[in-house]
């Protein structure tokens, strides 16, 4: 062989090569099924790409019993209970809706608490070395009245996924079935939802909406509901149940045993317009635990209601605000318990409320007496009072050093009139955690109002007030009109004791509470006014004919002719020292500061 051919031959194998490994078009893969493509890629972790590649036969080795969820149908079965109507669906042997049968939303649509449109579920398992989500395989269904089952079989193994719908109540229950399957890990649950609205005010209903949990130590805790932040809690311990809680309704899943490795988010951006948040909660489940009847996993599709929470599981009723414990005791022994009997009388919760004002003012009324009585005495010695401020002018110091001397002389404490009105303050405040809380007035409807758990808007404004809102709740303009008459009435009969800044305080606060309630509950601000109401018209009742003024005059007198001749006797009571303390220590704060002046 000459050079030229050897050089020829050389050209030749270097066009050759070029050709094979960088001009010649790639070969096509097998075909393979739409539906296998789609499967593979829903249960599979890996590369969907190589996936779409793996002949049948590879894949029932790999996937094993899985396998053969790969293909099928989409179908939906339903069972349904007094409560709830639960919808499933094959693919997946899933939840794919959730309907409350005896409530609707605001709209008066049905109220579909659970929809794979939006809320999801995915329960992710290692099989064979393989990640595969349950929720995507299509499986076999066979349901007898309240139970329906979901399974997949292969020779001797089955895999079953068995939910149990009671005749009554909003728990579903949910365990598996494992026939010579052995699961590698723990199975990954992961759940996410937007949560749409469903009642009268989207904010309102946002700021209500957040995400519970319980621990295995008996700790209840959640996300905060008001942050606009996206946030994030892992807790250290095992959980109990987790629940997407809103308003009046939430989803739940529980388990008498523990999940592990929890983690709950909530998302502050909204997805879409009337969505209220965006949460998701992810945990560990172990095989025992899906598996094991006595771990009672289920679902809870259903009211916070506080009755119907508590027979869920322990801490459950958690979901149900009240309020700190100590407000929340008052509500759960005697609100909560009077409202119930109330309920009983009559359907119109305008009149339950009215009946509830006038037993807790019936059971107030020594408190309000006593105050009104104290009040009375502090109005009998104004006239010295006035005196003292005409002599000293603006002496503010000697002003009250003699106004203690004549409380001292005749045995009146001038705080005995604040006492009962903080002593009641509770049980407003208890109140306050209730009504915008209680599932009772959800779509109740009082005179104007259309739904009591919500504003009553007489006027929507075409803009925005900050502070107040976009509309004009009559019956907080109602309770703050009344508010500033029964402070009025108060001002008249304790001016001697009050300061100047402290009256005009007293009726700015009024203004500011209306601008804070005006999208508070109707029932709540009606409640107040009523309130209102029944004081102004007790008070009169109290001063008009259990109070006379020239007896309490006659009464001080004498008290001040007894404590004279115990203070020249050198004797005094424990009221008179605790006063001329006060006395002293005030004179020594005074001196002090001419000293540093």
């Amino acid at each position: 062989m000459d050079k030229d051919q050897l050089t020829g031959l050389v050209l030749l194998l270097l066009l050759v090569f070029v050709y094979f490994f960088f001009l010649a078009p790639e070969p096509q893969p097998p075909a393979v099924s739409t539906t296998q493509q789609d499967s593979v890629q829903a249960i599979s972790s890996t590369n969907p790409q190589k996936e779409n590649v793996v002949a049948d036969s590879l894949l029932e080795v790999r996937y094993d019993i899985f396998a053969t969820g790969l293909k099928g149908e989409s179908q939906t079965y339903t069972l349904e209970n007094e409560d709830i109507i639960v919808t499933f669906n094959t693919q997946g042997g899933k939840i794919q809706s959730v309907v409350l049968k005896n409530y609707v939303t605001y709209e008066k649509k049905k109220l579909l608490l659970f929809d794979t449109d939006f809320s999801r579920i995915n329960e992710t398992i290692k099989y064979n070395g393989t990640e595969i989500n349950l929720n995507q395989l299509y499986y076999q269904a066979q349901i007898n009245s309240n139970q329906i089952e979901f399974f997949i079989t292969k020779n001797e193994k089955t895999f079953r996924k068995i939910y149990i719908l009671p005749p009554k109540g909003f728990v579903l229950k949910y365990r598996y079935e494992l026939n010579d399957i052995k699961f590698e890990q723990p199975l990954q649950f992961n759940w996410s939802t937007e949560v749409k609205k469903l009642e009268k005010d989207l904010e309102q209903e946002r700021i209500r909406t957040t995400l519970n949990y319980y621990l295995a130590d008996g700790t209840f805790d959640y996300l905060n509901e008001t942050t606009t932040d996206a946030e994030t809690e892992t807790p250290s311990q095992p959980v109990r149940w987790a629940t997407f809680k809103q308003k009046f309704f939430n989803t739940s899943i529980l388990s008498e045993k523990s999940f592990e490795q929890a983690r709950f988010q909530i998302n502050h951006f909204i997805p879409r317009p009337l969505h209220v948040k965006s949460m998701e909660m992810s945990f560990q489940i172990p095989i025992s635990v899906l598996t094991d009847t006595s771990a009672q996993l289920r679902y809870y599709f259903g009211p916070n209601d506080y009755d119907i929470c508590q027979t869920v599981a322990e801490g459950f009723e958690r979901n149900v605000y009240l309020g700190w414990a100590f407000f929340s005791t008052i509500n759960l022994y005697v609100i909560i318990p009077i409202f119930k009997i109330l309920e009983k009388i009559t359907s119109n919760y305008g009149l339950v409320i009215f009946l509830l004002v006038l037993i807790v003012k019936i059971l107030l009324f020594p408190l309000t007496y006593k105050s009104l009585k104290s009040m009375a005495k502090m109005r009998v010695l104004q006239p010295e009072i006035n005196a003292l401020k005409e002599k000293y002018g603006e002496d503010t110091m000697k002003i009250q050093q003699e106004m203690m001397k004549i409380y001292q002389q005749v045995g009146v404490n001038p705080l005995s009139g604040c006492i009962p009105v903080l002593a009641q303050m509770p049980v407003f405040l208890a109140l306050f955690n209730f009504f915008p809380n209680a599932i009772q007035l959800r779509q109740r409807e009082f005179l104007w109002a259309d739904d009591l758990s919500s504003y009553d808007s007489i006027l929507n404004l075409p803009f925005t007030i900050p502070m107040y809102g976009d509309h004009v709740s009559l019956f907080t303009i109602l309770m703050t009109l009344t508010t500033i008459l029964y402070t009025y009435t108060n001002n008249q009969m304790s001016a001697a004791s009050m300061q100047p800044q402290m009256v005009v305080v007293s009726y700015v606060m009024p203004v500011v509470f209306m601008l804070f309630l005006n999208s508070f509950s109707a029932g709540l601000t009606y409640y107040y006014f009523i309130s209102n109401i029944i004081t102004i018209v007790q008070q009169w009742i109290i001063r008009k004919f259990f109070i006379d003024e020239e007896k309490i005059k006659a009464v001080l007198e004498e008290n001040r002719k007894k404590n004279q001749a115990k203070a020249a006797s050198g004797k005094k009571g424990r009221f008179a020292s605790m006063l001329e303390e006060a006395m002293k220590k005030a004179q020594q704060q005074e001196e002090q500061k001419r000293k540093k002046s």
